[in-house]
C-alpha cells in the first residue's frame, strides 16, 4: 500500500480527538474527493446526525466531508454545566468558534469548505470573519446574521399559525415559565412539525433525547419564542461585507429565517449565491435532500474551476 493510500485511509472514520483542554470530541471524516468540507450543527447543543449521509450524497462531486460533535453534545464529552466555572469558560461563541479552529488544526483540514446549519451558522459566520485565510469558503444553511429578525419573524409564524384563545395561553404559560406542560408542548411541537420540518419523511430518532439541554438554554432560552439565553444579542448585521471568501447561503422555502433576511445578506456579502429550496423547512438537507445536496454539490464544485 502506498503512503498516499495510508494517510487518506487514517485520515477517514470515526475517532475522538482531544482538545487542549482535556476534553474528547467526536469526530468523522467520509469520502475521498479533493474537497473538503466541514460541518457545524445546529442547536445549540443539537448533533451532527443530519449530516449522515453528506459523505454519500455530496460524493458525485468529489467531496470529503467531516462532522463532529460540538463540546456539550451527545457524542462528545458533556462538562457540568451547573458548574459557574464551566459556563464561564465554555459557553460562550468565542470558545466554540476556537473550538471549530482547534478541530480544523488537529484534523489536518485547510483551505476547507465550512458548513453551519442554524446556530452552526453562527459560528460559521464568525469563522469565516476571523479566520478567512483557512476557508476556501463558508456556506450558511439557515441561518442569518442576527436573531432579533428571526424572533420577530417566528413569532410572527406562530401568530398566524394559532388562535387567539392557544396564543393567550402560550403567552400564560411563558410569563409563568410552565414550560412542560402538555399542552403548550404539544402547541410548540406543531411549529416545528410545519416550518422546522416541512416534510413528513422521517427525522433521526432516538429512544433518549440527544439534546445538550444545558447548552441550548443557557444559549437560546426555553424555546425557540422564549429566547432570554446568551445568544439573544448577537448581531452581526453590518458585518456580512467583510466575509471575504465565496458564500453559499441556502434556506427553506418554508422555514422560520427571514427569507427577506437572507437576501439582503446574499446583497452584502461580495462573492455569494443565494439558493432557496423548495417545499422545505429549516431541516432543507431532510425536507428537500435531492434538491439541496444537487445545488450544495454544484455549487461546491463551481468553485473548483
Amino acid at each position: 500500500m502506498g503512503v498516499d493510500f495510508l494517510a487518506k485511509y487514517k485520515a477517514n472514520g470515526t475517532r475522538f480527538i482531544t482538545l487542549d483542554n482535556g476534553y474528547h470530541l467526536w469526530t468523522q471524516t467520509t469520502g475521498s474527493g479533493d474537497i473538503h468540507l466541514m460541518t457545524l450543527h445546529g442547536g445549540p447543543g443539537g448533533t451532527n446526525e443530519v449530516f449522515e449521509n453528506f459523505g454519500e450524497r455530496l460524493a458525485p462531486y468529489g467531496v470529503t466531508v467531516t462532522r463532529y460533535d460540538q463540546l456539550g453534545s451527545f457524542f462528545s464529552d458533556q462538562p457540568d454545566f451547573s458548574d459557574p466555572e464551566n459556563r464561564k469558560k465554555f459557553l460562550n461563541i468565542d470558545y466554540y468558534v476556537q473550538e471549530v479552529e482547534e478541530v480544523r488544526q488537529k484534523l489536518g483540514l485547510d483551505h476547507f469548505y465550512l458548513l453551519g446549519q442554524s446556530w452552526g451558522g453562527v459560528l460559521a459566520i464568525e469563522y469565516a470573519l476571523r479566520y478567512p485565510e483557512h476557508l476556501a469558503g463558508v456556506i450558511l444553511s439557515s441561518m442569518i446574521d442576527n436573531l432579533a429578525e428571526y424572533l420577530q419573524n417566528v413569532n410572527a409564524i406562530r401568530d398566524s399559525m394559532f388562535n387567539a384563545d392557544d396564543l393567550a395561553y402560550m403567552h400564560d404559560v411563558e410569563a409563568r415559565h410552565t414550560f412542560d406542560e402538555p399542552r403548550y408542548e404539544a402547541l410548540v411541537s406543531a411549529l416545528g412539525e410545519h416550518y422546522l420540518h416541512h416534510q413528513a419523511d422521517a427525522q433521526p430518532r432516538h429512544l433518549i433525547s440527544t439534546m445538550g439541554t444545558a447548552v441550548y438554554n443557557y444559549f437560546q432560552g426555553d424555546n425557540e419564542f422564549v429566547m432570554v439565553g446568551a445568544l439573544k444579542d448577537w448581531d452581526r448585521r453590518g458585518s456580512m461585507k467583510d466575509i471575504s471568501v465565496p458564500a453559499y447561503l441556502t434556506f427553506g422555502g418554508h422555514e422560520t429565517m427571514p427569507l427577506d433576511a437572507a437576501r439582503r445578506m446574499a446583497d452584502e456579502i461580495p462573492d455569494s449565491t443565494l439558493h432557496i429550496t423548495p417545499d422545505a423547512g429549516h431541516g432543507q438537507m431532510l425536507d428537500n435532500p435531492d434538491d439541496y445536496f444537487k445545488h450544495l454539490g454544484e455549487w461546491l464544485q463551481g468553485q473548483q474551476a
